[in-house]
């Protein structure tokens, strides 16, 4: 059974709560800092450590710190007609790991963008090398990794040990993958070119 929390308590607490069910995922000391107004770390992990000693939250390794509530996984789950997708700051070279090591949080998002959890997910797009396809840094992208790639699609590749997205070229036998930014170079592949996903759909919030 777990202890009566303080009111400082109950307020932390909640605002964990509704930052996990706005963003799918644990707010930063920062952020906590910045909601209470306090100037330091230490009020923040003293009632942190109240919590999870009282056991309302579980901490992981995970740079936010703070495993998502039972309560709020299970409203996220029960979204209806959407889909809540993992999103990725990069995609290790073994694929989409889905684990929170590489996860940056969640986004439910509608069918009509992804159709399961399974098989597609979110990449966060970093560098200006697509612009000219209308896809700049701090998009998001929704990838399938199970889609087999056609001239001309836009993908998600490990190239040489490298993870980048381009668009996957077909010509004269040999696939490169072409940048979409006159400053950028085509990438033709000296050793191994994976396709980790193809990007079917570009989410920006402004």
């Amino acid at each position: 059974m777990s202890e009566s929390l303080t009111e400082k308590q109950e307020a932390v607490l909640k605002f964990i709560e509704e930052f996990q069910m706005a963003y799918g995922k644990s707010p930063t000391l920062r952020e906590m800092r910045e909601h209470f107004g306090v100037s330091s770390d230490n009020s923040i992990l003293k009632h942190l450590k109240a919590l999870e000693e009282k056991g309302h939250i579980q901490k992981d390794d995970t740079p936010r710190g703070i495993q998502l509530l039972s309560s709020i996984r299970e409203k996220l789950d029960m979204a209806v007609e959407s889909v809540k997708l993992p999103v990725l700051g990069f995609v290790p070279a073994g694929g989409p790991v889905m684990t929170d090591e590489y996860i940056n949080g969640y986004m439910t998002v509608g069918e009509e963008l992804a159709k399961n959890s399974s098989d597609f997910f979110l990449l966060n797009v970093t560098g200006n090398s697509m612009i000219d396809a209308g896809i700049f840094e701090g998009d998001l992208v929704v990838v399938n990794g199970k889609k087999e790639p056609k001239d001309g699609d836009i993908v998600v590749a490990l190239v040489d040990n490298g993870n980048t997205l381009k668009r996957f070229i077909k010509k004269s036998g040999k696939v490169y993958l072409k940048a979409e930014n006159k400053d950028y170079k085509d990438i033709y592949p000296e050793d191994e070119l994976l396709v980790q996903g193809v990007v079917t759909a570009l989410i920006r919030q402004y």
